[in-house]
């Protein structure tokens, strides 16, 4: 199981783990953005390495970067024994982690995940993978990092609107699995949420589960939930070359899979209004302008079953189960009453 080392100061944030190890090799994985802001705080940490750049976005989570990043390591003679370190998001990890599993069969990773999304969600689980046909993740593996290493510093390099995109896992964790938590996360605005708290919170979260259940055949599954509609409308705006963050998406996928869930009598009217209101306040609202292609590119789904769309719905707030069969009635309601939302 990954290691998971969580430090509010980074002076020693990979140096301790690099003095107990020998590689014959060390790479560090950066996009543009991650080595203009971050890169410089881990540097001096690092012996001799080789930097690889690749474009940032979720637009570039595709086979021709991967292509890229196994012609560098090809052409720096990168063995079996080499580790790659990923400094950067979740897109950045996922294709990163990708890469490093899938050259030479396998090389080990180390993460540093950069943004609120990965810190809490993304970075954990050992979930490797790239978009293909504009299917989110549609290509991937299972391969658990030898650690991952997160440190809230890193948020102070983020815009707002990527704090608030990650703040939507912070919000599912909640959701499905601590309800007193999400009654003090739910009574703050965004500014004025304490991120050490909750990244600890998520991240341990997080990992005890993936460790009752790895490879994702039950426990592991409610950690999906926002995310059978939210990466359908993300996936819809990709194919149509409009940028909505996958937290952004998510939102909207927990208000629409909370509505089915009141429709099914498994949350209250009550808990459906909570739901939807703290979150359109920190979301605002996304326009869905075509229901029946999002329905479409749920058939895609991985959770799904034959012909069956399977969801992670929750039980009140603070419990989640998983495989849920919903019908295609009643995800366009749910999308109606998405759209039907006063903000």
């Amino acid at each position: 199981m990954e290691k998971l080392v969580i430090r509010t100061e980074v002076n020693t944030l990979i140096s301790g783990f690099l003095k107990d190890t020998f590689y014959s090799q060390i790479g560090v994985l950066v996009d543009e953005n991650t080595r203009k802001s971050c890169y410089s705080v881990i540097q001096n940490q690092l012996p001799a390495h080789k930097l690889i750049e690749i474009p940032a976005g979720e637009e570039n989570k595709t086979l021709e970067t991967c292509t890229k990043v196994w012609e560098q390591l090809t052409e720096n003679k990168f063995d079996r024994h080499s580790l790659l370190i990923i400094l950067g998001g979740g897109v950045l990890g996922d294709l990163g982690g990708f890469c490093a599993a899938t050259y030479k069969r396998g090389i080990d990773f180390l993460l540093i995940p950069t943004t609120l999304l990965a810190q809490v969600d993304a970075s954990i689980g050992g979930k490797l993978g790239i978009d293909f046909q504009h299917y989110k993740n549609h290509i991937g593996v299972f391969q658990e990092p030898v650690s991952t290493q997160i440190s809230p510093i890193f948020l102070e390099t983020l815009p707002e609107r990527e704090l608030r995109s990650g703040f939507a896992e912070v919000i599912k964790h909640c959701l499905i699995s601590d309800r007193a938590m999400w009654e003090t996360i739910s009574s703050r605005s965004l500014k004025d949420q304490d991120w050490n708290v909750l990244i600890k919170h998520s991240a341990e979260f997080k990992l005890s589960v993936i460790r009752q259940d790895p490879k994702e055949k039950g426990l592991r599954k409610i950690l999906n939930f926002g995310h059978t509609i939210g990466h359908a409308i993300e996936s819809y705006f990709l194919d149509h070359n409009e940028r909505l963050f996958h937290g952004e998406a998510i939102a909207v996928g927990m208000i629409c899979e909370s509505y089915i869930g009141f429709k099914k009598e498994m949350i209250s009217r009550s808990d459906l209004d909570q739901i939807s209101n703290f979150i359109s306040k920190i979301y605002g609202k996304v326009n869905l302008p075509e229901v029946d292609l999002i329905i479409t590119l749920m058939a895609q789904d991985k959770k799904n079953k034959g012909n069956k769309i399977l969801m992670a719905l929750t039980e009140g707030i603070g419990k989640a189960v998983w495989d849920i069969e919903v019908s295609r009635e009643e995800i366009e309601e749910a999308l109606r009453g998405y759209a039907s939302i006063q903000t």
